[in-house]
């Protein structure tokens, strides 16, 4: 009996990174010990703006707030860091490690709407919180809009406190 296949053309593409994966998986295995110290992070970041201000929080639990530098140079904002092993260990004790340790460069392009000069950062349980507020003419203005008949009646009622105040 024969069988039908469907011919997939990128299935071998496929198979072929896996295959990739596999040998870059398996050539840092053997470096594991160096790993434990020397590996680098990118710590999680929540972006989010508001009228007044665009504010980054940043994970970096098990930091302490000397080991990291906030620079702003250029409408460019750096934090880094470096998170330490607490105690000197042998790895062989370890069954699993998933947290990462070393050092940590975030960097971020500021809009021009952000007011440089009163950039600030706080740390608190582990989130380094960075508001970078706007500059005035940056933030939103609210115009009221006269519909039709409205602007000639404002407009008459403006002429006639003039009037009024000039007599």
């Amino acid at each position: 009996m024969t069988v039908l296949t469907r011919f997939e053309p990128f299935r071998e593409f496929s198979t072929l990174q896996d295959r990739i994966n596999r040998v870059f998986r398996e050539s840092y295995k053997e470096g594991q010990d160096e790993s434990l110290t020397t590996s680098s992070f990118a710590p999680a970041v929540d972006v989010y703006e508001d009228e007044h201000n665009v504010t980054l929080k940043i994970e970096v639990p098990g930091i302490d707030e000397k080991d990291i530098d906030v620079r702003l140079e250029n409408n460019t904002l750096t934090v880094h860091g470096e998170r330490k092993i607490e105690k000197e260990e042998k790895e062989e004790n370890y069954r699993r490690v998933e947290r990462q340790y070393g050092s940590f460069t975030r960097t971020f392009t500021l809009p021009t709407t952000v007011d440089s000069e009163k950039v600030s950062a706080t740390y608190d349980k582990g989130v380094l919180k960075i508001a970078l507020p706007k500059k005035a003419e940056a933030k939103p203005k609210q115009i009221k809009v006269n519909v039709g008949g409205a602007k000639v009646e404002n407009e008459k009622t403006l002429e006639a406190k003039a009037a009024s105040k000039a007599a």
